[in-house]
C-alpha cells in the first residue's frame, strides 16, 4: 500500500528550511527592534579592567581617603558620646551613616563613573549609536509560561550556564595560582602597621582583579564570536519569506507586469491615435513598420510617431490604408529606425539622407513638389 505524505510538513517554518542569508531590509528591522549580535561580557570584562587598573593607581589615595572617613566618623561618635554623657542617639548614629556613605560614594563615584563609560563605548563598539525604546517594551510572550520554559532549557541557556562555569572555573584557578605564589606575603600582614597592610592588600587585590580580567577577555571574545554566529543563524530566512519581503518591498512581480501591460497597452494606442497624422510608413514588409511625419513648422527634423514588429506592424501598414497613407518598403532603414529611434523622437543626422529621399518619393508621388 502507498501513502501519501506532503513534505513540506518536515519543513523548518513557512516556506521550507531557513537557508537564506538575512536581507538588508530584515537586518534593519531587527535593529530598530534592539535586535543586534552583541556580546555584554566584551563590556563586562572592559569595565571590569578599567576599574581593577585604575584601582591599581589610585589604591594609595583611595586607602587614605577611605581612612580619612572612618577617622572622621570615630571623631563624631566619641565627641557625640561625650556631649551626650555616654549616650548615643540613634538620629546621631543615623546622621553619621548618611554622611560616612556619602562621603565614600564620593571617593568611589569617579571609578564607578570611568568603569561605566568603559562598559558603554565597548558596547558601541560592537552595534553602533542607534538607540531604541523597543526591547523595554512590555511583551505577552514574556510572561507565558510555556515560551519562559523553553527559554529555561533552550540551547542558548545551556550556552550561558557554561559561559557561567568557565567564568567561575577563570576566577578559581587565577585565585588559586596567585594565592599559591604570594601566600607567605599575606600571612605576614599581622607583622605589619595598618598603613602598609592595607596598601598591601589593595595592591594584591587590584593586581589579580587585573590578571582576572585580562583573562576574562578570551572567554569575553569567544562568546563575541558566538553571538556574531546565533544572531546570523537567527537571521536566516526561508526562500519564502524573501520572495515575499520582495513582494512587499519592491511590489507583487505579477501585478507589476499587469500595470507594465496597461501602461504599453495606453502608450500603444496614443500612438495609433497619432499615426493618420504621419506622412509615410516605412517597412520591412513582415517585420517592421515605422511611420514618419515632418513639418517644419513643429521640429526641425522628421519624427517617428509610431513602430510596431509583427502584428502591430501589420496594424500600422492597416491604418495607414484606412488614412491613404504612402507605404514605403526600405528594409535597412526601418530596420534601423525601429530599433534605434523611440516613439516622439526625431530622427538622427545619419539617417536624414534616406528619409529625406523617401518623404521626396512620397511628395512626388502627392504631386507636392
Amino acid at each position: 500500500m502507498l501513502l501519501e505524505y506532503d513534505l513540506q510538513f518536515f519543513a523548518d517554518g513557512p516556506g521550507g528550511e531557513k537557508t537564506e542569508p538575512a536581507t538588508d531590509k530584515k537586518l534593519q528591522d531587527a535593529r530598530k527592534e534592539g535586535q543586534v549580535a552583541k556580546s555584554k561580557e566584551i563590556a563586562n570584562c572592559l569595565g571590569l579592567l578599567a576599574l581593577f587598573l585604575i584601582m591599581k593607581f589610585m589604591v594609595g589615595s583611595i586607602g587614605n581617603s577611605l581612612l580619612d572617613v572612618f577617622d572622621d566618623i570615630y571623631n563624631r561618635i566619641n565627641t557625640t558620646v561625650i556631649f551626650w554623657n555616654g549616650d548615643l542617639p540613634a538620629n546621631s548614629v543615623a546622621l553619621m551613616v548618611r554622611n560616612g556613605m556619602s562621603s565614600v560614594l564620593t571617593i568611589l563615584l569617579p571609578i564607578l563613573i570611568i568603569g561605566f563609560i568603559v562598559a558603554f563605548l565597548a558596547d558601541l563598539l560592537q552595534v553602533q549609536w542607534k538607540p531604541t525604546a523597543k526591547p523595554l517594551a512590555p511583551k505577552l510572550n514574556k510572561i507565558n509560561p510555556v515560551n519562559g520554559f523553553k527559554r529555561i532549557f533552550s540551547l542558548n541557556s545551556v550556552i550561558e550556564l557554561i559561559k557561567a562555569i568557565a567564568k567561575i572555573t577563570l576566577v578559581m584557578l587565577v585565585a588559586y595560582n596567585f594565592l599559591r605564589k604570594n601566600y607567605g606575603i599575606l600571612f605576614s600582614l599581622q607583622r605589619m602597621d595598618l598603613m602598609e597592610a592595607i596598601g598591601t592588600v589593595g595592591s594584591y587585590v587590584t593586581t589579580l582583579g587585573i590578571q582576572i580580567s585580562a583573562i576574562y577577555i578570551v572567554i569575553a571574545f569567544a562568546d563575541f564570536l558566538y553571538q556574531k554566529f546565533k544572531f546570523s543563524k537567527d537571521m536566516k530566512m526561508t526562500k519564502q519569506e524573501v520572495k515575499d519581503e520582495y513582494k512587499q518591498s519592491e511590489g507583487d512581480p505579477q501585478i507589476k507586469g499587469k500595470i507594465r501591460q496597461k501602461m504599453q497597452e495606453a502608450s500603444r494606442r496614443r500612438m495609433m491615435a497619432n499615426l493618420p497624422k504621419a506622412d509615410v510608413v516605412i517597412t520591412n514588409p513582415t517585420h517592421y513598420a515605422v511611420a514618419i511625419r515632418y513639418d517644419a513648422s513643429e521640429a526641425d527634423a522628421p519624427i517617428v510617431l509610431a513602430k510596431g514588429e509583427g502584428y502591430l506592424a501589420q496594424r500600422i501598414k492597416d491604418v495607414a490604408k484606412e488614412h491613404s497613407i504612402e507605404i514605403v518598403e526600405n528594409k535597412p532603414l526601418a530596420r534601423m529606425l525601429y530599433h534605434n529611434v523611440d516613439i516622439g523622437q526625431a530622427v538622427p543626422p545619419e539617417l536624414y539622407q534616406a528619409v529625406a529621399e523617401v518623404l521626396a518619393f512620397v511628395y512626388q508621388l502627392q504631386g507636392k513638389i
